[in-house]
Formats: C-alpha cells, sequence, structure tokens
C-alpha cells in the first residue's frame, strides 16, 4: 500500500489560529484579526516644536509629539496604526524630510509594540483598537512614561497558576493606581518586533509627573520585577505637546 501523498497530510492537519479572541459576547467567541501597532521614536536638536507639530499634523499619521524631560532640545514621536507597512511608508517619508531630517535621531531610544488579547477582554475591538488611542491621545493625561521590559526566560518555565499570581500581584497596583484616578495604563507585546529582544511596551500616562514615579517605584517590590525581569527600560518621560483627536 502506498504512503499518503506529504501534501495530502498536510491538509487534513489542523491549522493554527493566529486570531485575536476574546470573552464570549452572548455566547458567540469574539474574533479578530485586527491590531494596533505602536511605535516611539526619539530625537534631540528639536529648536521649533511648531515645525514638527505641523508637518506631523499634514501626515496623515495618527499620534503624539511628547517633550522629552530628560533632553530641553528632544522629542519623542508616538505613532498608532493598525498597518504596519506605515512604518516603512508614511513613516518612513515623514522622518526622512524636513525638519525630522534635521534632527537627530536617538535609535537606541525606539520602542514598538501590537495590541494583543488575553481571552478574557469584554469588548475585544476596543481593548485592541480603540483604548490604547484614546488613553494616550486624552488632553487631560499629558505625561507619560514609555519603556520596554523583558522577563527572564526561567519565567516561561513556571506553572501557568505561578505565573498567573505572578503577574496578577503586578497587574493590581496598575488597577489599584487607575480606580483611584492617577495614571492609566497601554501595554503592547513586542516579541519579534524589538530589536533587542523585548517582551513587552509599558507606556503609562498620567495627569501629573509624579504618580507616573510612584507607580515604578511601587511595582519594583513586585516578584515580576525584583525576580523575573531581565531587563527594563529604556525609559522615554515626556509631556505631549502635540496630540491626535480622541477618538
Amino acid at each position: 500500500m502506498n504512503s499518503p501523498h506529504p501534501h495530502s497530510q498536510q491538509a487534513t492537519e489542523e491549522r493554527i489560529d493566529i486570531r485575536e479572541k476574546g470573552a464570549p459576547l452572548n455566547d458567540v467567541p469574539q474574533i479578530s484579526e485586527k491590531r494596533l501597532y505602536g511605535q516611539l521614536q526619539v530625537f534631540t536638536g528639536c529648536r521649533d516644536l511648531k515645525l514638527v507639530e505641523d508637518a506631523f499634523s499634514r501626515s496623515g499619521l495618527e499620534g503624539v509629539i511628547y517633550s522629552n524631560v530628560n533632553d530641553p532640545y528632544g522629542i519623542g514621536v508616538l505613532i498608532f496604526t493598525e498597518n504596519p507597512e506605515d512604518f516603512v511608508g508614511k513613516v518612513r517619508n515623514l522622518y526622512t524630510a524636513k525638519p525630522f531630517s534635521e534632527l537627530t535621531h536617538q535609535s537606541e531610544m525606539t520602542m514598538i509594540g501590537r495590541s494583543y488579547s488575553t481571552g478574557h477582554e469584554p469588548d475585544l475591538e476596543d481593548w485592541l483598537l480603540r483604548q490604547p488611542r484614546r488613553r494616550a491621545f486624552n488632553p487631560v493625561w499629558p505625561w507619560a512614561i514609555w519603556y520596554p521590559l523583558r522577563r527572564k526566560a526561567e519565567f516561561e518555565l513556571l506553572p501557568k497558576p505561578d505565573q498567573g499570581k505572578i503577574i496578577m500581584e503586578h497587574a493590581a497596583i496598575g488597577k489599584s493606581y487607575g480606580r483611584s484616578g492617577y495614571v492609566q495604563d497601554i501595554r503592547l507585546a513586542c516579541q519579534g518586533l524589538d530589536k533587542n529582544d523585548n517582551d513587552f511596551l509599558i507606556g503609562l500616562v498620567s495627569s501629573e509627573l509624579f504618580p507616573l514615579s510612584r507607580i515604578v517605584q511601587e511595582m519594583r517590590k513586585t516578584q515580576q520585577t525584583a525576580r523575573y525581569l531581565d531587563s527594563l527600560g529604556p525609559f522615554f518621560v515626556g509631556k505631549v505637546c502635540w496630540q491626535s483627536p480622541q477618538p
């Protein structure tokens, strides 16, 4: 008897499902193939914020321009898009033309990530596409800290229940600051996208600078940060000088 043709065997194998999934809604699974990509690029040598603000507003891109707290000539530009081809198209065109081409690009500060689901989101599309924009573009939350992080490889070898407890301890601090009206967070995954092999990109926004420093201080005490982080940072700290309208 002839053995099955390899192509016919492949056809019978279950296809990997890489779509985003949320909590069932009226017993119907929430599924989406949409994701939001976020990238922060940092520049120095900016002596005229109005020039970069005008150029960005004409680009047709969605984003935020921050004044860099730690560099009097520095800016950070956060861009959100559902189409990653924009980064090698519209975004590239923006940065290779004046006034951005006259600035000094700080490539070591570049951060990138994508929205992702955990399977428990009550409104999947809002979580993936609208919430990150809503928080980043909120005019009453102009202060921001952005940083990448990478967990130690040993974390992935822990039993799932242990991973869950460690993550929940960390997340509980963020939720308490959110409920108190101090800080909102934006969490993006960056495996395979970040040049330094980071796992996540975190954005923290607030109406004032101090709560952002305080929440980072509090999170240093968790098991995830104290025991299971391999790297944290660099940190970009900025205040909005221009932003897209809030959705």
